[in-house]
C-alpha cells in the first residue's frame, strides 16, 4: 500500500513553503506538525534539527525524508512541504530538495517508524509521483495525491 492517507492529515500540507534555508524548512514543518499533533513544535523542531545534524536526509531527485521518534507521538504523522526555492539536504545525488516529506513516531515504536519511512520512501521514489507532486495545482490536490485519493492526473 503506498497511499500514506493514515499519516498526513489535509492541514500538514504546505504547498509553497518559502523557506531560505533547510532549518527555516523544518522549522515551519515543525510548526505544521505541532498543529495536527497537538505537540510543542520547539520539541518538534529540536528532535528533527538533532537528527539532521547525525546526517542529511535528502534521498535524492530532489526529495528529503527527514525522520525522527518524538516524544509523545502515539502512531507515525507526516508533513509534507513543497519548497518554492529547494534547499540541501545533504541529498545521496547532491541535488537540492524541493520536496520535503517529515515523519515523526513514537520513540517506542521503531517497528511502526520503519514501516511508515518504507512507505513514504516508495511513494517518493516514483518519478510520475515525483512529477506530480511537482506538478499539483495547491494543497488539495497535494494531499489527493499523497493520501491516495486523486482520481485524475495532476501533471
Amino acid at each position: 500500500m503506498n497511499e500514506l492517507g493514515d499519516l498526513i492529515a489535509p492541514e500538514a500540507i504546505l504547498p509553497r513553503l518559502a523557506a531560505t534555508s533547510r532549518k527555516q524548512a523544518l522549522q515551519a514543518m515543525s510548526e505544521a506538525a505541532a498543529r495536527v499533533s497537538g505537540l510543542d513544535s520547539r520539541a518538534i523542531f529540536e528532535a528533527v534539527l538533532m537528527r539532521e545534524r547525525n546526517k542529511g536526509t535528502g534521498v535524492g531527485n530532489g526529495v528529503a525524508i527527514p525522520h525522527t521518534p518524538v516524544l509523545g507521538i502515539i502512531q507515525p504523522i507526516g508533513v509534507f512541504a513543497r519548497l518554492e526555492i529547494p534547499q540541501d539536504f545533504e541529498g545521496l545525488d547532491g541535488r537540492a530538495c524541493d520536496l520535503v516529506f517529515m515523519l515523526l513516531s513514537s520513540p517506542d515504536k521503531s517497528g511502526d517508524h520503519l514501516k511508515a519511512l518504507a512507505r513514504v520512501s516508495r511513494l517518493l521514489g516514483r518519478a510520475d509521483m515525483r512529477d506530480k507532486l511537482r506538478a499539483a495545482r495547491g494543497a488539495d490536490d497535494l494531499y489527493a495525491l499523497i493520501a491516495g485519493t486523486a482520481h485524475v492526473d495532476a501533471a
